[in-house]
């Protein structure tokens, strides 16, 4: 007897709410979800169901010093939310923009916290999907029932951040902490700190901390690359100076940051010895040039993992001020002091920050069934890397490795509600996608083109992800230049939706 069975039976007496969408997350996807539902499909009942006590996601959740965007929040924002602030955001300035979304516009009602789906399973029967969630302060099961699932929960696990195993972690005397579940009584005054990692979270908890700590040292098995520069956007900034409303200030700002975020991921595979040149020139700004040479110039071409903004050259600046170090090296082992490197070095720390990344969370790591079945979605191909085949009346939100996630939160809103109201306008009560006859020799791969873009937590959950065909249509293609203008003009009657 499996235990969703059992669980379904433990809460099948209870009486079940239905509405027409179930969005999950109430982070910068599901906010974003619902404000489009509400202004393009505004006779659809839904509810948001968020396991976090309030919305915000990501946001919410990271509370780490420092924590702040590592895209511009001009596109990281919504299209139809004007942002005012620095393009690069603290956490709480985040929220504060996503809270003026959900008061505005009246969502607050339509979300429920502390709310985690434990499973869903989809009845072609009843054309519904059956949703089992707990509430996490009381530990209440309870059934809501939904005609369509918008998934966005992101891409990793909330619970916990990925450390790998070290040997020695047991000996080592002193405080171990990932950034993703940060302690609110740490303290790191006056303490010597290694912070293991060379991507955003490293170099934004390091500069954070290193004002009070003895020494911050950032311990990278290979450098990154970054692009340092003023928090400050000149031409929104001479806008604002002419007393242009702060809507087109917003749009224009949008429509120059995406022309030139397209220029440079053109010249990053077209011409990556001068972006990598430049991208060093950047940071040879602050540092000498052996410094930028040993730790600061990659083995790896731009833009094959995500380039992150320092704003005002922070991190750089606390390294010429002795306050914070770099040392790219490999780790042998941990020690009852620090870490032995494999140089035969070592580091001593009273706090070792690991801020090594993400477990990948598929769905929610959600427990999904169709007639019972368990449904494994490395087995389905997906479609434009939102939909999958034989999995009905789903979308998931998954956004960009080069561009700011949010953009394809508006682009698959429209896309949503559009298939909502074909639906309706069909009389159909399910959609699904399936492979058509010229696509059955087509070549499955991998989810993502690993060899272009290969971040860690990608490359250890890959196996779980749906596959990708060699077809535009039939992969992620991470191209918001392309998607902006293909995704409104796809055919919802063309032969890879299937209706009933």
């Amino acid at each position: 007897m499996s235990d969703t069975g059992t669980m379904e039976r433990s809460v099948s007496d209870q009486k079940s709410e239905h509405f027409d969408v179930l969005i999950v997350g109430a982070g910068i996807s599901g906010v974003g979800a619902a404000y489009h539902l509400t202004k393009q499909c505004p006779d659809r009942s839904f509810v948001v169901l968020e396991a976090l006590e309030s919305f915000g996601g990501t946001w919410q959740m990271h509370r780490y010093p420092g924590i702040r965007s590592d895209s511009d929040l001009y596109t990281f924002g919504y299209r139809f939310k004007p942002w005012t602030g620095a393009p690069i955001a603290t956490a709480q300035e985040i929220l504060t923009y996503m809270g003026e979304v959900i008061d505005e516009n009246d969502l607050g009602g339509h979300i429920r916290y502390k709310h985690k789906i434990l499973n869903a399973n989809w009845s072609n029967k009843d054309n519904q999907w059956t949703i089992v969630a707990q509430k996490l302060d009381t530990g209440e099961k309870i059934v809501i029932t939904a005609n369509f699932l918008w998934m966005c929960q992101g891409y990793y696990r909330h619970s916990e951040g990925y450390t790998p195993e070290w040997e020695g972690m047991s000996d080592y005397k002193g405080q171990i902490v990932h950034p993703q579940t940060w302690p609110e009584d740490l303290d790191y005054k006056n303490k010597k700190i290694i912070v293991i990692g060379s991507g955003a979270t490293a170099a934004t908890v390091a500069p954070a901390i290193a004002g009070d700590a003895a020494h911050v040292t950032i311990l990278q098995r290979s450098p990154t690359y970054f692009i340092p520069g003023r928090n400050a956007n000149e031409l929104a900034d001479q806008l604002r100076v002419l007393d242009i409303d702060e809507s087109w200030i917003h749009e224009i700002t949008r429509r120059q940051i995406l022309h030139d975020q397209a220029e440079f991921t053109r010249r990053a595979f077209d011409e990556p010895d001068a972006v990598k040149e430049e991208l060093l020139a950047g940071v040879s700004m602050f540092l000498p040039p052996e410094e930028v040479k040993k730790n600061f110039t990659p083995t790896y071409l731009p833009w094959r993992q995500r380039i992150a903004f320092v704003p005002d050259g922070d991190i750089f600046e606390g390294i010429k001020a002795g306050k914070a170090s770099v040392v790219t090296d490999e780790i042998e082992r941990f020690t009852e002091k620090g870490i032995l490197l494999k140089s035969g070095k070592t580091l001593e720390a009273d706090i070792i920050i690991t801020a090594t990344g993400f477990n990948l969370s598929v769905l929610g790591d959600i427990d999904f069934n169709i007639d019972g079945a368990p449904l494994d979605f490395s087995k389905t191909v997906t479609y434009r890397g939102m939909m999958f085949t034989g999995v009905p009346n789903m979308v998931w939100v998954f956004g960009y490795f080069r561009a700011s996630w949010t953009l394809r939160v508006d682009l698959l809103g429209d896309f949503v509600c559009r298939l909502l109201n074909h639906m309706k306008k069909k009389g159909a009560k399910q959609v699904s996608v399936a492979l058509r006859p010229e696509d059955r020799d087509m070549k499955l791969l991998p989810w993502i083109d690993t060899e272009n873009f290969n971040p860690g937590y990608i490359l250890r959950g890959l196996h779980l992800l749906p596959q990708r065909g060699d077809k535009p249509e039939w992969q992620h293609t991470q191209d918001y230049w392309l998607e902006k203008d293909e995704l409104p003009e796809i055919d919802l009657d063309e032969a890879a939706f299937v209706y009933k």
